[in-house]
Parts: structure tokens; C-alpha cells; sequence
């Protein structure tokens, strides 16, 4: 066939004057929509007002111009603020390698990864090859999400503009306002990246009419393989298998404007639903509707029959507005392979391998490795010189990927479409090839041959810096031996058939090593705003096989942690890298869906240890919220402490699976939590928070980390790496929304019946059209209007439900709990050992903490009296007058602060003592609130003193004994509790009185001295009825 030459018409851009930029301190923002400037600080000119990120990478340089070079270096304009080593030795790598332009200046036209991988590619490029990484200066866009989400892209680019929020057609999707833009800045080029205006002709052409250079294919070619109905129109004109379509055997020449006739577009396209259901019927079902300008997942829906298809109808053309729809056959068991091409303008197409995609849901890619071991090399090969020759008929210009359907079974394989863009898996074939794609897309847009690409020739084995040609049509390269498996790591809810989800993200935890590494598009404290694309993070694993990469990917998908309000399918995307299919490399594209489907993947773990860590993480939480509350509340001058022995003791339901599960928390120390059902203890939890906020909880023998986020509809727990949702309970006659975005339309009018099971209306978020499912059947009443903005949790509708008694019903727990209660086998505590885990309970429980009375009691006693103690100095007894003193001196502590006082004036006196130090003051009114529970505790031990030395020492020995002395220090703090006042101490304040009294009486062994002494005259004697002096009787 004749060449196809769309490009025919294309010229280099003109040379335009510079504009210089002013180099920039923060003291302006720029308006990318209003194309004024909001003075932050000194007055400037509008025209170059700046923004600069933290981390800015120096002054900004004048603008480069676009326009061919000749051999010679090009000088740097005269500006001190350039570094004109860099500029020169630009300018001299552009000439030496038969280069036409230069490229200093790149406005990056995407935000999220596309920016944030391009950023870090071409710095890296530029590093590598010129020793300077800031030789190209990058201008980000950037909306008031991206901003408020603190998105990563932003801080690496050198400067940024800001541009209108909300949806990507005011933004990244605005053609005439990203012409706009880099005009006013003076950049020399674009780069779009993937998904946005990326695949939309009248950028180019807009970019053109101001003479800067696209980095990418031309208008004309852009126009015609970026319609997936003209792509595959060219495939069959190129002869290339086509599987059945609505446009089977139709061909074309090109017009002079580089176009398919109209008259043979129309004919391949669905344009009302009744088309569609006749194109459909005679293809054959399963059929995909596909919308010509849809991309990502975006604009494609799968239907088995004609009623799904009416419902895909609407669905497609609501997600991608104004784009031409086609419809193709289902291709079933097939493998989803890419060919990477990159074309020049010097008519040049390259194939860099490719990659394998088959693994998705919903037609978006999950995983993507390379090379696509299940193609059989030489019918690989083939593929790559059919997608070799497609592209260059056309005269293609840039990176773009040419996607097929394979049947491993009879290697047959048919054309899908040609993107005309990089890809998001494009890292994939880096990884194989070493061929820095970003990179090289910059240098064919200056004008670089392929075959002068150090890169491109290092991947064909042959010296860099050599100009020797390559056919790249009969000259085969190299590939390595290893192998690249990628996993995309998305805001999405796995349980909920993969939702977008948006919020913020705390942090994000990745280790890289030498056989994984990974980028992100967000960082610390950032977020994933509901207008932005679902994807965050991509990971990457080489390995010699595909099989080390696979487990190479595990150990990283394992050992990484994603902390926010987002969901995330980390823990999903491990399953399905373990399953057997998977490993045996045994799926085709609809397996993952059939999964989905089937739910044959389900996180593992026992509904009780869920509920129990559920339960346990609200109580830590609970506990936390309130002595910050009470806290706040006596800084501000209160006194109260009314509800303080909720921190101690409270109930706590939680309803999980519909069942209801009503529990008594029970705190024993600062860190325990003991849970009881129907006033049974199951377990004794230690609880401990870490600093990044995860607690870690230790009961059973086991440790568990748990994390969590109260949400709308209820708890997002992630526990020991998997997340579990348990919801809110909930009325049946209310519709919710779980996902933020904006509501599309009902798909019922207001008085509408809904049926259970069935979408009862559509909504939009993160750029997909979903619907959403009534869980009841009934008559529908709305509350939003279509095209409202939502958010999670947000009442759409009402129902008023058909039938009431069918509604399911919550049904309280009855059965018996299963929680772990092995702490493993541990060597008996010494005697030492007994008395000082004794000694603790009894200072928690004084502490305020519930612990039995009498059984803390009589255990200390037990261990205080055990002859297996060792002997210390001052004997036996005087140790246990030390801990008796000791406790007596805890009690009084608190208790010395409130005797005979009213509570607020304390509380105004101790909240000035202790302004600085407020937890103090709160463990003081803990304690204080348990005041029954303390004051029978040090009742109980004295009451019980009279037999204490008998028990301690061994022998006859009393209380009075001359053997039982007490010290002077805890016969003060006897003395003390004899003088508390209040009902509370009236009973402790007697048996202290009552103590005083009987160690006032001297001890037998004195008096009896005393007696001997009077009987022998050795002592004179003074009574009120006579005298006698000493001497013997």
C-alpha cells in the first residue's frame, strides 16, 4: 500500500523571540486561568510573576528557543542568571548527536505519576549524559487538590502554575489553556504524559500555531491512531488481523488532511443503542463497547446480553462525553500484549520488546510484566515488525504502544489499537531494555535519530557515541536475561469490586533493594483528592526469571504500608501473585474479573479476632480522645471530672457480619485492656501505641498490629497487614453513597420503584462512571439532585421499603467467643519475683485500675508472708512494714488533696500546681474516682496487721510484740490516716486511731521488765493513794 503520510504536512516549529523570566523568591502565584498574578510580596510585572515549590532548584534561565541547530554549539543568552555551562553542553549533546532543536525549557502538561515519572527520568537523563540535572527546567501545573494533597510532582518540578480545580477539563484537560500557558511562561516544549489531553490532536495543533514543540506524534497522526475506531481501520488497511468488530472489512487511504473518510468512520461506529444491540447480535456476544477516546480502564464496559448492553450504553457515554463508539467481540482466552514503538522524524520506528498486561479488572491493568514470556519469540517478533510498519506508513513520531490480543493456544494474534502516548507500564520496558523512555521522547522531539540515541544503541550492543545506522526492521537487539513484573498500587477498595477511594495519606513506607524498586506520586501528610487518577504508586521487581520477580514483588507488596484515610488492594495484589494460576502463568484477561466475580479471594481471618481487635482499637482510641478532652477542659479553667471512670471502665458494642456483639472493657494498668462478654473475661490485651500511631496489641501469645479510620458508614481496621470495613449499623431505608465524587443521575424517577440487587443510580469518581446497588427493594425518594457533589456517606435517597419483615435484621451475639488465650509456657516466678508483680497490682489498683479487692489483697499478703523470701537487712518485718508504709503513703497521696475539701477548689489548686504537667493531674482524679474500691484495700491490710508478724516473722509473735516494731515514718502515715475527715474515711480513720492507740502501749516484754523492776524495789513508785521509795522489797 501506498504510504501513509499524516505527517506529511508537519514542519519543525518557527524560532520565536524569548521572554525573559525573573528569577523568583516566592513572591508571587501564578493564575495559569486568569493569566494575572497575586502579589504576595514586592510589585512586579504580571507577565513574569513566579511560583517556586520548597526545594526550588535554583534561578530560572531565560526561555530556550525551538528551531533547528546547526553543528556548532549554541551559546547562552546573555543573562547572568543562566548557567551557560549547562546551556553549551546541551546545545553541544543536541549538535553532536545529530540533533535539530534544543529543548532548556518543559512545561509537564499531567500531574500524579505521569509528572512525577517524567520529572525524575529526564533529571536522571540529564545527570547521566550532561553532569547537570537542572540542564532542562521543568514548569509543573498544578490545581488547588493537587496542591492541598501535596502532591510530589510539584516539588520536583523547578516552578509551577497554578490552575483551576475540579474536573480535568478545566485543567489538565484544557488544551487552549496549556497552550496558553506555555506560551506565557516561554517554555520550548510540552510534554502530556499520559491520560488528559494527551491523545487530543488540537493540542499539538495549538502548540504548533505558537511555535512550540510537542513532545509526541504530530496532529494528524495523533487524530487518526488516536481514535481506536481509525486505528483499526489502518491495522486492516496495513492487513494486520483484526478480530470481528462493528467495522469489519472496512479500509482507507488517508485524505490529504492525514484522516479517515468520514463516510467510512461512520460506518464503523455505534451511535444509538439500537446500532449497538444490531452490531452486537451479529458479532456475537461477549462484546465490548468501547468509546474511540476512552483510555485507562476509562469509556469500556464488557456486556453478555442485550439488557446489559442498554445499561453500557449510557455508562460509556456518559464517562468519555462526545466520543464516537464502536463495538468489538469479546476475545476470550486471549493474553493482552504490547509492543513499545518509538518513531523520529527522520522515518525511523524501533520496537523495545514488550510487555504483558493481562492481568486486569474491568479492562484497567493491575499487573504488567515483561518480556511476555508466553508468546513464542519468533511470532513475538512478528508482532513487533507488524507494529514496526504500522507505524512507520504513517510517519509516527514519538513513544507509543501497539496493543494485540494473543491466543497462546494458536499463537494467533490479533490487532486491539495503538496508543499514542507513553504508557503508565512504560517502566516495565525500562527495566528490560535500559532505555530511559521519558528521555528518549525528549531527545526525538529535538530532533534526535533513534539510531543516535546512546541509549536505543546500547540496547542493540553497539558504542554509544558512535553514528553508524541500525535497521531497526531487520537488525535484532539483545534482550537481557531478566525479567520485569510491576504491580499499580491504587486508592481502591478491593472488597467493594475495586472503587476508587480519595483521602489523605499519612505516610508511605517502601524499601527498595537491588531487585525492587518504586515511585510515588505522593509523599508524607499528602492525599489522593477525588478528582485525581486512583493510581499512586507503582512498584517494581526484576529478577532472572519470571518467578524470582514474582517473589521478589511479594516480599515488597508485604512489607509496605500505606497510612491514611485511602483504601488501598496491597494485601488483594499479594493473594493474586500467590495463587496457583498466576504462578503457572495460566490467565488470560478475563481471570482476574472471573475472580472478582466468584470472589475466590478473600482475606483470611477469624471473625472474632477481627471483632476483638475492632473493639480493642475504639477503646485505645476512646480512651486517648477523652483525657484529651478532660485536659483541654481544665486548661480552660473547669473543674469538672464527672464521667472520669468511664477511662477506666465503659461498655462497647460493635455489629460485624450482623451479628451484635456487646462487651465490657475493663482497664487493669496503663497498657491493659481486658475485654468481658455476659461478665466472662476473654482476654487481657496489651495495648501500646507507636509513634507513626499503630498499635500494637499483645494478647493470646500473639502480637497484632492495628491500625484504623472511622469513617461514614463505619471502621476501616487494617489488622496484621489486611483491611477489614466494619460498618455502621444501619437503617435499610436509606440510600449512601461509599465513595466521594459526584452524583450523575438516578436511574429511577423520585416515587421510582428500586429492585434489591439492581443500580438505582450513577455517580462519578476519580474520572470512572460506576454504579451504585439498592440493598432493599422499594419506592425511591431522592435528596440529591443530579450532579451533586458527594462524599462518603453522604444520604442520596429514601426508601420507603416494599417489604419491611424481609429486611435483614442485626441479631445479638449468643454463641461462645473464640479468642486465643495461649500466653505460652513460662518458668515460674521466683519468690522476689511474686512479691514485686504483687506489689504492682496492688499500686495499680490504687492507681484507679479495676482489679478485685480481695483477691489483690490476699495475694500480696501470701507473697509478703512466703518463707521462700529471701532475708534482707532490717529482717523480715521491717520489709513488710516498708511496703505497708508504702502503700498507706500511695493511698494518701491522693486522698491527702481531697480530705475534707470541696472537689472544685482542688481541682483549681491542682490544675495551677500542675499546669505544665496536666497527666499528672489526671492520674490523680483517675485514682481519685476509684476512691471505694482504694479505701477497702488499705482497710483490708490493716485489719489484717494484727497477724501480720505472726505470718511474716514465724513464732509467737503479736502485733504489740517488742519483735514488731513499726517505724516512726509509717507510724506518721497511720497518724495521718487517723486524721482524714469525710464520709468516705470514716471507718480507716478508726482502725488508724485504733492502731496509735495499741503501738502506744509499750510491749509486753517492757512491761513485764517494768514489774520486775517495781517488784524488786529497783524502782520508786508515785500513786495517788501513797509513795514508796526505791530499794529492795
Amino acid at each position: 500500500m501506498q504510504a501513509l503520510s499524516a505527517a506529511a504536512a508537519w514542519t519543525a516549529p518557527n524560532a520565536r523571540t524569548s521572554t525573559p523570566v525573573v528569577n523568583g523568591r516566592n513572591n508571587y502565584i501564578r493564575s495559569g486561568f486568569l493569566g494575572d498574578c497575586k502579589s504576595v510580596g514586592h510589585h512586579a510585572p504580571a507577565a513574569a510573576a513566579i511560583c517556586r515549590p520548597s526545594g526550588g532548584r535554583g534561578p530560572l534561565r531565560y526561555a530556550a528557543l525551538p528551531g533547528d541547530i546547526s553543528a556548532k554549539a549554541v551559546s547562552a543568552p546573555a543573562d547572568t542568571a543562566i548557567d551557560t555551562t549547562s546551556t553549551e553542553a546541551l546545545a553541544r549533546y543536541v549538535a553532536a548527536h545529530g540533533g535539530k532543536r534544543v529543548i532548556r525549557k518543559v512545561l509537564i502538561a499531567n500531574n500524579g505519576m505521569a509528572a512525577t515519572k517524567a520529572i525524575i527520568s529526564m533529571r536522571r537523563w540529564a545527570y547521566n549524559e550532561l553532569g547537570d540535572e537542572n540542564a532542562i527546567q521543568f514548569i509543573a501545573m498544578a490545581t488547588p487538590e493537587d496542591l492541598k494533597a501535596n502532591a510530589e510532582f510539584i516539588r520536583f518540578a523547578d516552578d509551577f502554575v497554578e490552575v483551576p480545580g475540579g474536573s480535568n477539563k478545566n485543567n489538565y484537560a484544557n488544551v487552549n489553556l496549556i497552550a496558553d500557558i506555555a506560551e506565557r511562561e516561554g517554555v520550548d516544549a510540552v510534554w502530556p504524559g499520559w491520560g488528559h489531553a494527551s491523545e487530543n490532536p488540537k493540542l499539538p495543533t495549538a502548540l504548533k500555531e505558537r511555535g512550540i514543540q510537542f513532545i509526541g506524534p504530530t496532529a494528524p497522526v495523533m487524530a487518526v491512531l488516536g481514535d481506536k475506531i481509525g486505528a483499526n481501520i489502518l491495522a486492516q488497511t496495513a492487513k494486520v488481523p483484526s478480530i470481528p468488530w462493528s467495522g469489519d472489512g472496512l479500509v482507507a487511504n488517508l485524505t490529504a488532511e492525514g484522516t479517515i473518510p468520514d463516510e467510512i468512520f461512520k460506518k464503523a461506529m455505534v451511535t444509538t443503542v439500537e446500532e449497538s444491540l444490531a452490531a452486537a447480535n451479529r458479532i456475537g456476544y461477549p462484546v465490548m463497547l468501547k468509546a474511540s477516546e476512552g483510555g485507562g480502564g476509562k469509556g469500556i464496559r464488557m456486556s453478555t446480553n442485550d439488557d446489559e448492553l442498554r445499561v453500557n450504553f449510557d455508562l460509556v457515554k456518559a464517562e468519555v462525553p462526545g466520543s464516537p463508539m464502536f463495538m468489538m467481540q469479546l476475545c476470550t482466552q486471549a493474553r493482552h500484549l504490547e509492543v513499545q514503538i518509538i518513531g523520529d522524524e527522520h522515518g525511523n520506528a524501533v520496537a523495545l520488546n514488550g510487555r504483558d498486561c493481562s492481568t486486569q479488572r474491568r479492562f484497567q491493568k493491575i499487573f504488567e510484566e515483561g518480556p511476555p514470556t508466553i508468546a513464542d519469540p519468533k511470532i513475538f517478533r512478528e508482532m513487533e515488525r507488524a507494529a514496526q510498519r504500522l507505524t512507520q506508513s504513517i510517519g509516527y513520531i514519538g513513544a507509543g504502544t501497539v496493543e494485540y490480543l494473543y491466543n497462546a493456544e494458536s499463537k494467533k494474534y490479533f490487532f486491539l489499537e495503538l496508543n499514542p502516548r507513553l504508557q503508565v507500564e512504560h517502566p516495565v520496558t525500562e527495566g528490560i531494555t535500559g532505555v530511559n523512555l521519558p528521555a528518549t521522547q525528549l531527545q526525538v522531539a529535538m530532533g534526535i535519530p533513534l539510531n543516535r540515541v546512546p541509549d536505543i544503541r546500547r540496547f542493540y550492543g553497539l558504542e554509544p557515541e558512535d553514528n553508524t545506522a541500525i535497521d531497526f526492521m531487520t537488525e535484532d537487539y539483545v534482550l537481557p536475561e531478566r525479567h520485569i513484573m510491576a504491580a499499580r498500587i491504587t486508592a481502591e477498595n478491593p472488597d467493594e469490586g475495586f472503587k476508587p477511594t480519595s483521602g489523605g495519606i499519612e505516610r508511605v513506607s517502601f524499601q527498595s533493594t537491588p531487585s525492587v524498586w518504586g515511585y510515588f506520586s505522593v509523599g508524607a501528610n499528602g492525599g489522593v483528592h477525588e478528582f485525581a487518577d486512583s493510581q499512586f504508586g507503582h512498584i517494581f521487581a526484576t529478577g532472572k526469571t519470571r518467578e524470582d520477580a514474582r517473589k521478589s514483588l511479594v516480599m515488597a507488596l508485604k512489607g509496605m504500608v500505606v497510612r491514611g484515610e485511602i483504601r488501598t488492594a496491597v494485601e488483594y495484589l499479594v493473594q493474586l501473585l500467590e495463587t496457583k494460576a498466576f504462578k503457572d502463568n495460566d490467565i488470560d484477561t478475563s481471570w482476574l474479573d472471573g475472580i472478582i466475580k466468584a470472589k475466590a479471594i478473600a482475606m483470611k481471618e477469624d471473625p472474632h479476632t477481627i471483632v476483638a481487635s475492632a473493639i480493642l482499637y475504639r477503646a485505645f482510641r476512646m480512651v486517648k480522645s477523652e483525657e484529651s478532652s478532660f485536659k483541654e477542659f481544665w486548661q480552660k479553667g473547669q473543674t469538672a471530672t464527672q464521667g472520669v471512670e468511664r477511662l477506666i471502665e465503659f461498655p462497647m458494642d460493635i455489629t460485624y457480619q450482623d451479628i451484635k456483639y456487646s462487651f465490657t472493657v475493663q482497664r487493669r494498668g496503663p497498657d491493659s485492656f481486658v475485654l468481658s462478654l455476659r461478665g466472662k473475661d476473654l482476654t487481657d490485651a496489651r495495648i501500646r501505641e507507636r509513634s507513626d500511631g499503630v498499635l500494637l496489641g499483645i494478647w493470646g501469645g500473639k502480637t497484632h498490629e492495628i491500625d484504623g479510620l472511622e469513617e461514614p458508614l463505619g471502621l476501616r481496621m487494617m489488622l496484621d497487614g489486611q483491611t477489614w470495613l466494619l460498618p455502621n449499623q444501619f437503617d435499610p431505608s436509606e440510600l449512601r453513597t461509599d465513595v466521594t465524587g459526584k452524583l450523575i443521575r438516578f436511574l429511577q424517577a423520585d416515587g421510582g420503584e428500586v429492585i434489591a440487587g439492581k443500580p438505582y443510580a450513577e455517580v462519578e469518581a476519580m474520572k470512572m462512571v460506576m454504579p451504585l446497588i439498592a440493598t432493599e427493594s422499594g419506592m425511591i425518594s431522592h435528596s440529591k439532585s443530579g450532579g451533586a457533589v458527594i462524599g462518603a456517606g453522604d444520604l442520596l435517597a429514601s426508601l420507603t421499603l416494599k417489604d419491611p419483615n424481609k429486611v435483614k435484621k442485626i441479631s445479638p451475639f449468643g454463641g461462645e467467643f473464640r479468642v486465643s488465650s495461649d500466653e505460652g509456657t513460662e518458668a515460674p516466678p521466683s519468690a522476689s519475683e511474686a512479691l514485686e508483680e504483687a506489689i504492682s497490682a496492688t499500686n495499680l489498683l490504687l492507681d484507679g485500675y479495676v482489679l478485685p479487692v480481695d483477691e489483690t489483697v490476699n495475694n500480696l499478703l501470701e507473697r509478703l508472708c512466703d518463707p521462700a523470701l529471701p532475708e534482707v537487712g532490717g529482717g523480715r518485718w521491717q520489709r513488710a512494714c516498708t511496703i505497708l508504709n508504702r502503700i498507706v503513703d500511695r493511698y494518701l497521696a491522693v486522698e491527702g488533696l481531697f480530705a475534707g475539701k470541696k472537689v472544685d477548689s482542688v481541682m483549681r489548686e491542682q490544675t495551677r500546681k500542675n499546669s505544665g504537667n496536666l497527666d499528672a493531674l489526671l492520674k490523680v482524679v483517675i485514682a481519685r474516682a476509684r476512691i471505694k474500691q482504694r479505701t477497702q484495700l488499705v482497710l483490708s491490710l490493716l485489719k489484717q496487721a494484727p497477724t501480720l508478724p505472726q505470718r511474716v516473722m514465724g513464732g509467737p509473735i503479736g502485733w504489740t510484740d517488742d519483735h514488731a516494731p513499726i517505724s516512726d515514718d509509717f507510724r506518721a502515715s497511720i497518724e495521718r490516716l487517723s486524721n482524714l475527715r469525710g464520709a468516705d474515711y470514716g471507718e480507716l480513720a478508726l482502725i488508724g486511731s485504733n492502731i496509735l492507740l495499741e503501738k502506744r502501749l509499750p510491749s509486753i516484754d517492757k512491761r513485764l521488765a517494768e514489774l520486775k523492776s517495781i517488784l524488786k524495789g529497783g524502782k520508786a513508785l508515785n500513786r495517788a493513794w501513797g509513795a514508796a521509795e526505791a530499794g529492795d522489797l
